[in-house]
């Protein structure tokens, strides 16, 4: 008996660690954060933006302390091979811009820069100068155009596409106004019942869920800054209230949703920071909203504490990029860190969507070379890609290539793409054909030797009558 229990206690104490283990294991899928590869410049009042799996980091102010060094740079961010490259700048440096993506472009709305004088090597005076452009930037071709400006300059702005408009918000104004990209032109629309109460950086932030725009912030009641929820209507063009931050502090705050595909559809928000008594450290706290009941709850705390974070999504997995570094006597340093938030119940649902991929070379016509480019954008992170020619057996490729050596006559060609989940899509097949050039027929040549021809006859026919007469 002694025996069989010393057996029994023998195996208990040897089995219960893994076991405690591989529960622990489990739990840690979700409600955790990852760190990623920081971005090459530390930006402070950045927008940052996904297309197809992408995330791009645009803009903001390398110099806090100063607000005088605004830029307009542009980096890529690859989640598959957590890796940061250059893209073309941003025409116009500036930060706390607002920042949408229609038709996989991204719009870059408003903002401002800053100016600094200087007496005697010291900072004397500090401006700010807000600004009205719209600037609008394509991944496929990596180049910028200029739309039509906002109305009004305004900064700390948010901007978010619900069908196919884009909407403004804050700026230290009540103010919504309406781009519609199709006619490049703006409306005003409903005014926020609460006038945003301008801070250091964002005075408001918003996300989308379900085809509404929950916009929060600050705004002064009695003398002090209180925190605001309200939640615009695009369909009816107005505003009801909702449950606002719980939480001490609420300024500098960034939001995100996820979608409801590999995570519950919530609202997050990080780094809020209290402004009672000038700017504090920001809280650590990650807070959620759940909009079927109009509460928040606190999940897991980010490991850097930020202000002003930029925000991505990819597959509900959420990227928190740059910010500002609050240190002693409220000064501000630009940050590079890169944290990615795995939300609470990420695995609780299926992702059955399938990549969209869009074929932007070739087209449907006829070209008069055997060398093409194959280029194409996809709505998300995917694991592979591929393309086959003619019905043919795909050819693995992992970014926009070039077509070599096609021969003469009519081929079709389809892009096929498996996202993260193991969706696979295919694209509209392309029909286009390969012809050889031909030479212009010389019509000028011709004509201008019909013309001598004629003109010889006329002059000999005038002389054979001259000597008959």
């Amino acid at each position: 008996m002694s025996k069989c229990l010393a057996i029994l206690l023998f195996l208990f104490f040897t089995v219960a660690p893994y076991t405690v283990v591989s529960s622990a294991s489990t739990s840690a899928s979700e409600n955790v954060w990852l760190s990623k590869a920081p971005i090459q410049q530390a930006r402070y009042g950045l927008g940052v933006e996904v297309v197809a799996g992408k995330i791009y980091a645009i803009g903001g102010i390398i110099d806090p302390a100063s607000w005088n060094q605004a830029v307009g740079t542009n980096e890529e961010y690859n989640p598959t091979t957590d890796t940061w490259s250059f893209k073309e700048p941003m025409p116009t440096n500036r930060s706390q811009f607002g920042i949408a993506v229609y038709q996989n472009k991204v719009y870059c709305i408003g903002g401002s820069y800053g100016t600094v004088t200087f007496v005697d090597g010291h900072i004397d005076r500090i401006e700010t100068h807000d600004v009205k452009v719209n600037e609008v930037y394509n991944p496929a071709t990596d180049t910028w155009e200029t739309k039509a400006s906002m109305p009004n300059a305004r900064t700390s702005i948010c901007a978010n596409v619900v069908g196919n408009k884009i909407y403004v918000f804050g700026g230290n104004s009540s103010e919504t106004i309406m781009y519609d990209p199709a006619t490049d032109k703006w409306m005003a629309k409903a005014p926020m019942p609460i006038i945003p109460y301008p801070v250091l950086g964002r005075s408001v932030s918003s996300a989308v869920i379900d085809d509404k725009i929950h916009v929060i912030g600050i705004y002064l009641a009695s003398g002090q800054p209180r925190p605001f929820h309200q939640i615009y209507d695009p369909e009816h063009d107005c505003w009801i209230s909702g449950a606002p931050v719980p939480s001490e502090g609420h300024a500098f705050a960034s939001i995100a949703a996820t979608t409801g595909v590999n995570a519950p559809s919530r609202l997050y928000v990080f780094g809020v920071s209290h402004l009672y008594w000038g700017l504090g450290l920001p809280s650590s706290a990650t807070l959620v909203y759940c909009p079927e009941n109009d509460s928040w709850t606190i999940d897991a705390s980010i490991p850097t504490q930020r202000i002003n974070v930029g925000i991505a999504i990819i597959d509900d997995a959420i990227y928190t990029i740059g910010g500002g570094l609050v240190g002693w006597y409220n000064s501000i340093s630009a940050s590079a860190v890169n944290e990615k938030y795995i939300p609470v119940g990420y695995f609780g649902s299926i992702d059955t969507k399938v990549p969209n991929i869009v074929v932007l070379t070739p087209e449907n016509r006829t070209y008069y070379t055997s060398h093409v480019p194959l280029s194409f954008t996809m709505d998300e992170a995917v694991s592979r890609s591929s393309y086959s020619i003619n019905a043919q057996d795909p050819i693995v490729i992992t970014e926009n290539t070039t077509l070599t050596e096609l021969p003469y006559g009519t081929h079709n060609l389809t892009v096929y793409a498996t996202d993260l989940a193991g969706n696979t899509a295919a694209s509209e097949t392309i029909n286009f054909t390969i012809a050889e050039e031909t030479e212009q027929f010389p019509i000028a040549i011709v004509v201008a030797v019909v013309i001598s021809f004629v003109a010889v006859v006329v002059c000999l026919r005038i002389y054979v009558w001259k000597r008959k007469h």
